[in-house]
């Protein structure tokens, strides 16, 4: 007589921002977090980050080093508003394409109005993806980028998997996201900053000051960067790096498959 299969095992809660829920909870949790936001999402991006932001975002660019005469494909995960998308367009020749893979439609929504408007629409399509389970073929893309949305992703183990699987042999991956300051005044003031004028200023712009305050929880209660430097490798990829940028507000992440 056949034996009664196993219940899978339970998965552990999960933080979102300072609060403990279910690991099945927290996508949907996040994506009512970016629906408020979306329409004003890079707006906020401006005054939360004092325009460094731009800065960071085109360092992250110019590690991708899109060419300008040969095809190449790019997938820029949680980048739904485009906003990293356009830059590696722009920066890259005619045959450069590039997709955006987002699970939020709102942010998906605000891209392509962009796209249309900057006449890219050609050139950088925009698709409502998981990034734990991505819809394409292995070795699929020369480059993948995700920039400050890793830390919103459930199973981030999944996520790193599935960069490494689409990447073509030779792809790089790269992560701009945020994390430890290390340098000690900074450090309080940055905390302060994050706790209280983030949460206010984004009352202002969006109407909603509780996104914000998720989201720099979220921040405080990230992965060093030498733990996601160790997740980066465990997922497969090569010459695990990182880089830390302004005081380590940010670091961008780098491996390779090799």
């Amino acid at each position: 007589m056949s034996q009664p299969a196993s219940p899978s095992p339970a998965e552990p809660d999960i933080d979102f921002g300072f609060t403990r829920v279910r690991m099945g909870e927290k996508q949907g949790l996040v994506d009512d977090v970016f629906h408020k936001v979306a329409s004003r999402y890079d707006l906020m991006n401006d005054f939360m980050s004092a325009g460094l932001h731009r800065i960071w975002k085109d360092i992250l660019v110019g590690m991708v080093a899109p060419p300008r005469n040969a095809p190449f494909r790019h997938l820029d995960v949680a980048g739904g508003t485009g906003d990293v998308a356009f830059r590696i367009a722009e920066v890259g020749g005619p045959d450069v394409r590039v997709t955006v893979a987002d699970i939020n439609t709102a942010m998906l929504d605000v891209g392509r109005e962009r796209a249309q408007k900057r006449r890219l629409d050609d050139r950088v399509a925009f698709m409502e993806v998981n990034a734990e389970e991505l819809p394409f073929p292995d070795k699929s893309f020369d480059a993948y980028t995700i920039a400050f949305g890793l830390r919103n992703v459930p199973r981030r183990r999944k996520a790193l998997e599935e960069a490494y699987r689409v990447l073509k042999r030779g792809g790089r991956f790269l992560c701009l996201e945020f994390s430890h300051v290390d340098v000690p005044l900074l450090q309080a003031f940055y905390r302060s900053y994050s706790f209280t004028a983030i949460p206010a200023i984004g009352k202002v712009v969006t109407g909603d000051g509780a996104p914000y305050r998720y989201l720099v929880e979220s921040i405080a209660e990230f992965a060093t960067a030498d733990a996601l430097q160790a997740e980066v490798r465990d997922a497969g990829f090569h010459r695990s790096t990182y880089t830390k940028l302004t005081g380590g507000v940010v670091a961008i992440h780098s491996g390779w498959k090799l």
